[in-house]
């Protein structure tokens, strides 16, 4: 009786709606990205419109082994790849300049290359419609949609930025890891220290709040890195960043939640 071959499962290195992973059939373990979900502004990059209800391989990167991907980053209808050799791709919808390749096209099916960048990238974010890379020297490089100051680039910045820009008010420190949420961004720097900016509703940048004379709470963006004093002489790990709250683990693996 003839029967289906059953082919090697990738074994996939994170989970989401979109995953890395290596080929356990192939010797040379070939790096793929799968992607699943909605598949609305060609956020999956698989060349079509269409959902997948199950993981696909991404077919963009499996005819370039020679730089495979080696994390991604999930955005609100964007997707980010970062190669081996320190390239980001994009795909999906950019109405806010969010894939980092210009405004003239309003999405795109296929990862896009994304240029500007001085030097390797070595970590990769993407809020619901902004992104930023961080270079091997610590730089933050930030675009998308900045209606509330989400990326760091100072009050006369447009509320739309369509490709890579430094953020230069971090230029005295080294960034080491970044997490986008929905309108604000956090940072962590070499020496452990949190910075959040953007929008600071319900609370999510950490900086407390301010209260007006009739008595309501108030809150008032930021648009610049703005150092969270209350983790003041604790030396971050780890953050993550959701639509409206914030999250950090400190050296000693101590969850910290403003």
């Amino acid at each position: 009786m003839w029967r289906a071959r059953r082919w090697p499962r990738p074994r996939w290195f994170s989970s989401d709606t979109a995953a890395v992973g290596a080929d356990s059939g192939n010797p040379a373990r070939r790096r793929v990205a799968a992607l699943w979900g909605n598949g609305d502004h060609g956020r999956l990059g698989l060349g079509a419109l269409e959902s997948r209800w199950s993981p696909t391989a991404c077919p963009f990167f499996l005819t370039r082994p020679a730089d495979p991907p080696t994390s991604l980053a999930c955005g609100g209808a964007h997707t980010l790849f970062l190669t081996e050799g320190g390239r980001v791709f994009a795909t999906g919808l950019n109405d806010f300049g969010q894939l980092g390749i210009g405004s003239s096209m309003p999405h795109t099916l296929d990862p896009v290359e994304v240029s500007g960048f001085q030097e390797e990238i070595v970590q990769i974010s993407a809020g619901n419609h902004h992104s930023c890379a961080v270079t091997a020297y610590g730089e933050l490089f930030v675009w998308g949609k900045n209606s509330s100051g989400q990326l760091g680039l100072g009050k006369s910045a447009g509320k739309v930025v369509s490709t890579p820009r430094k953020v230069d008010y971090l230029a005295d420190v080294r960034v080491k890891m970044t997490a986008l949420g929905s309108e604000h961004s956090i940072v962590v720097t070499e020496d452990g220290e949190a910075l959040s900016w953007g929008a600071a509703g319900a609370g999510r940048l950490g900086h407390g709040h301010k209260s007006s004379f009739l008595g309501f709470t108030m809150t008032s963006n930021e648009y610049t890195p703005r150092l969270i004093k209350n983790l003041d002489g604790i030396k971050i790990k780890r953050i993550a960043a959701g639509m409206l709250h914030s999250a950090c683990i400190d050296g000693k693996g101590t969850w910290k939640i403003k």
